[in-house]
């Protein structure tokens, strides 16, 4: 977990809510360190090339207009377990590199999706104004907040994680993608993906979730659907459907992923 800026471009290494009932890293020393060190630096994580469809999205995204001061401030939401991490750092990797935001930095665990006073105070309206924001990112581990990280107001800035199309924030957005797998699907995989250890946090997460879309929910006013498919995404026009200053979008990248 970096502890610097915004989360760059393809990097997972990433502790947010779902990882609050597990925490299994322990700190090596001497030449245990020094080894596992040595191996990373060997070995760096493998991160897939952004696609045609990703690749045509951010060119289409750069020509947008800012929403946000000088920043254009894109929304990647869907439901917990769907893609939305893989996808917006596929993304920022596609746009150079861009900041995103992770929403799991501004929740916590008392306040799931109560948090839209904190992001508009410290990340939006800073960028409003052209300002580099500083957000105090919560730590899932000892449940307090840690220290300020600055986000500069980039061309663009990718908001990530569930929530991120919520009305509050939706002015302030350039463009809002919404991450199409349906919650049953996506909650099974991020089961699948996060362990029996974490079961009670899935327990609690998915009425909590559900409860949030239902009073404010974000498909409808999504302006693309982004769909996962066996290589890469199929970026589709949205509820919304808007896309920006050029004609509707649809793009795949090879054949529909199996179920």
């Amino acid at each position: 977990m970096r502890h610097i800026g915004a989360q760059p471009a393809g990097s997972r290494q990433h502790f947010g809510p779902r990882h609050a009932y597990q925490y299994w890293r322990r700190p090596l020393a001497g030449a245990a360190d020094t080894v596992v060190r040595v191996l990373r630096e060997m070995n760096p994580p493998f991160r897939p090339v952004p696609g045609p469809a990703v690749r045509d999205l951010a060119s289409r995204i750069r020509r947008l207009p800012p929403s946000c001061g000088p920043v254009r401030l894109v929304g990647v939401d869907g439901h917990a377990g769907s893609g939305k991490t893989t996808f917006a750092g596929q993304l920022a990797a596609a746009l150079g590199g861009a900041p995103v935001l992770r929403l799991d930095d501004i929740a916590t665990h008392d306040e799931l999706f109560d948090w839209t006073g904190r992001l508009l105070d410290q990340v939006i309206e800073p960028l409003a104004q052209g300002r580099t924001a500083h957000y105090a990112p919560y730590d899932w581990r000892s449940r307090r907040f840690g220290t300020p990280r600055p986000l500069p107001p980039a061309p663009v800035v990718l908001v990530e994680g569930v929530g991120a199309g919520r009305r509050a924030l939706r002015p302030r957005l350039a463009l809002l993608l919404w991450m199409e797998l349906p919650p049953a699907e996506a909650w099974a995989r991020g089961r699948s993906r996060d362990g029996e250890e974490q079961r009670e946090f899935w327990d609690a997460w998915a009425p909590a979730e559900r409860r949030h879309f239902a009073d404010d929910p974000s498909r409808p006013f999504a302006d693309l659907l982004v769909r996962q498919r066996e290589k890469g995404y199929e970026v589709l026009p949205g509820p919304a459907g808007t896309v920006g200053p050029d004609q509707p979008l649809t793009h795949g990248d090879g054949p529909p992923a199996v179920c």
